[in-house]
């Protein structure tokens, strides 16, 4: 576990820059993304994108927003209020269907190639603003994330540290040892470590060993530990994000965030509805809106969404057609995605689906590579630029190019 927690410390050669976030506020603080992952694919018409009263709409209602031109599935009504600091984009088009490749694919703006792997967005973020002050993961993802972000070819430094619920404690945060029980057992490591080094430098190096040690031990006895502790919050603020470990989770992304780490992601799974599609998006719908809309509350009153990109979507969305079993199937041809924070423009409408369900292309299509794109400028990254890969291939961090109607 310990390094699983602290692998994150060595990796390419990075600018140094000592930049206490913590210390900022609105603006200038040092971007941050947040991304909370429907794991499962939720459907569009029940969540961002109905169509009640048609024939592919099914039971689910609509809402009015803040924003007069977005309507929303009734299970939204917290977000509904303050649906002017989100831009939708109702129109995003993938070419993979299947739950991994879909989720390669939107995590990291490229579809799956068997010659290497790319890094997901939350993992760039990290690799790409380096914090020499912080003790504590750069990349975190909270929840049963079946596949959790990586760094691809970036290496496995930037790999996300997992965390299943943050409601539990972290396992070997302590040592349970006192100070100076702590100080012996490290002096005489010390002694094992120099005799064991001598004619092995060459292994040794490649496993990291020491690094390790050192970095973890800075974690445990760091104060930004504390990020990860829920029990510090009061009973009034962990309620607004709800029970459930989602709703823990997103509190411990604005802590995160709030202590300096530049990515978090957040999981919701069970959003895979070839059956009882509508009672899925229901039960699912409650725990997203309670969240979300505390999360989003949460950042504006501690002056944070300005400077933190809260992406909201899964890996594809679902069939206009509902099947015999009162569910949708997998269509990547045309979904929703939320976004905001991080100087994006709000109240943004992108797109429209057809509501017979008969057109398969949408209204202004949005690739996933342009919204990869969109994601990297509003973290201040350069999206265009290059990067040589261990194998000598030079890629991009992104193909897309951001989409302008969402940025100031």
């Amino acid at each position: 576990m310990l390094q699983s927690a602290v692998a994150w410390s060595v990796g390419f050669a990075l600018p140094q820059t000592n930049l206490r976030a913590q210390d900022r506020k609105g603006p200038e603080r040092a971007r941050s993304l947040i991304l909370l992952w429907m794991q499962g694919g939720p459907s569009q018409l029940e969540t961002w994108d109905p169509h009640p009263g048609t024939k592919i709409g099914g039971s689910t209602r609509s809402i009015s927003t803040s924003v007069p031109e977005a309507r929303i599935a009734e299970f939204y009504p917290r977000l509904a209020e303050s649906f002017e600091s989100l831009s939708l984009i109702r129109s995003l088009v993938s070419r993979e269907g299947d739950h991994e490749r879909g989720t390669y694919y939107l995590k990291t703006g490229y579809r799956p190639d068997p010659t290497l792997k790319h890094p997901a967005l939350a993992a760039v973020a990290a690799h790409e603003h380096p914090k020499l002050d912080l003790k504590i993961p750069p990349f975190v993802s909270i929840g049963p994330s079946q596949w959790a972000g990586r760094g691809g070819y970036l290496g496995e430094t930037w790999d996300a540290f997992k965390l299943h619920d943050p409601g539990n404690a972290i396992p070997n945060l302590k040592t349970g040892f006192e100070n100076e029980r702590e100080r012996r057992r490290l002096s005489n490591h010390d002694v094992l470590e120099r005799s064991f080094r001598r004619g092995r430098e060459a292994q040794l190096q490649k496993t990291l060993h020491r690094e390790t040690m050192e970095k973890a031990l800075e974690m445990l006895h760091s104060d930004q530990i504390k990020a990860f502790d829920l029990s510090l919050e009061s009973s009034g603020v962990r309620e607004k994000y709800g029970e459930p470990p989602f709703g823990r989770g997103c509190l411990a992304a604005r802590r995160l965030v709030e202590s300096g780490v530049p990515a978090v992601e957040v999981t919701l799974g069970g959003w895979d509805s070839h059956a009882g599609n509508f009672e899925v998006h229901r039960t699912n719908g409650e725990i997203l809106d309670r969240a979300f809309s505390a999360l989003l509350a949460d950042l504006k009153e501690r002056d944070l969404l300005e400077s933190t990109v809260v992406l909201c979507l899964g890996e594809f969305g679902r069939t206009p057609r509902i099947n015999p079993l009162e569910g949708r199937d997998h269509w990547p041809g045309a979904f929703s995605c939320l976004l905001g924070g991080g100087g994006i423009r709000g109240g943004q409408v992108i797109g429209a689906t057809d509501p017979e369900g008969t057109r398969t292309a949408p209204v202004d299509p949005v690739s996933v590579a342009d919204l990869s794109a969109t994601i990297l400028r509003q973290l201040g990254v350069d999206w265009a630029r290059e990067i040589i890969t261990p194998i000598g291939r030079p890629l991009k961090l992104s193909e897309g190019e951001p989409l302008k109607r969402l940025i100031f």
